[in-house]
């Protein structure tokens, strides 16, 4: 049957599919456009499917709270290449995963692909983003954080993005302060919140490298632990966030600055997700 250009460009609109995909799509289905976007979304799981081996190392990272501020949702959308990652719609459809988490809740990465979105499912529309695009995107990393006081950040490009509980309420004060904070957790990148945090195979390691390292500088046997007790506090300092200088004025520590902000207030964990 003949497909008018005005068919094609309705299903374009719909779709957002590619104007001869759109033409294909309405010839082998008749003109019927329900069909037809089932015929765009099975031309996606193909694309999907084909695509599957490919490397996705790119994409969009966004971190978003509830309106209350209780509730922080990080979502990784992967795609293969730096350019399909700064489309404003790549970045949108993200933003639109980070919304639907907030709103639902999922657990996991698994319950967000199976919640609904605009009448299919979150994994259906990702399928019809592979169509449209032509690269392997998925859901690769997902992040949920509930607490008193949830403060986002997003690093310039979306390559990063950060969410900080908080132990007190949120007020405009504590805000920046989080903000702050999330920076600084997205530039130096600490371990852990505290120094009681830090896994003890971590702590582990350091001390036998301190003392390793005392050991090859000729240093007595019997201050091997001590010295390495030593390298430890340093290692605290440097890669635990309350105890981490201020990035903006390293008179004060995290800890410090929180405090001087609000008596008490401090950090109760911290997510960060990086390409």
């Amino acid at each position: 049957m003949t497909i008018s250009a005005a068919d094609v460009n309705k299903l374009r609109q719909m779709t957002g599919a590619g104007m001869m995909d759109c033409k294909k799509a309405l010839q082998e289905t008749n003109g019927d456009f329900e069909a037809a976007v089932d015929f765009l979304r099975k031309k996606g799981a193909k694309i999907s499917a084909n695509r599957a081996d490919r490397d996705a190392k790119e994409g969009a990272i966004i971190a978003k709270v509830s309106e209350d501020r209780k509730l922080g949702v990080i979502v990784q959308l992967s795609c293969e290449t730096d350019f399909v990652a700064k489309n404003e719609d790549f970045v949108a459809f993200t933003h639109k995963l980070a919304d639907i988490a907030i709103a639902n809740k999922p657990a996991t990465a698994d319950a967000l692909r199976a919640l609904p979105m605009d009448g299919l499912t979150v994994a259906d529309k990702i399928t019809e983003q592979v169509g449209k695009i032509g690269e392997k995107i998925d859901v690769v990393r997902y992040e949920v954080m509930e607490g008193e006081n949830i403060v986002p950040y997003i690093h310039a490009g979306n390559k990063l993005s950060v969410l900080v509980s908080l132990n007190m309420p949120s007020n405009e004060a504590n805000f920046i302060a989080g903000k702050d904070v999330a920076m600084q957790i997205a530039a130096l990148n600490p371990v852990a919140v505290d120094k009681g945090d830090v896994d003890a195979s971590i702590v582990e390691r350091e001390i036998a490298i301190g003392m390793d390292q005392a050991r090859a500088e000729g240093k007595p046997e019997n201050m091997l632990e001590k010295i390495a007790q030593g390298k430890l506090g340093k290692f605290y300092k440097e890669s635990t966030l309350l105890n981490q200088e201020f990035v903006k004025d390293n008179s004060k520590t995290i800890s410090q600055m929180l405090d001087g902000i609000e008596k008490g207030l401090t950090v109760k964990a911290f997510k960060r997700i990086s390409l």
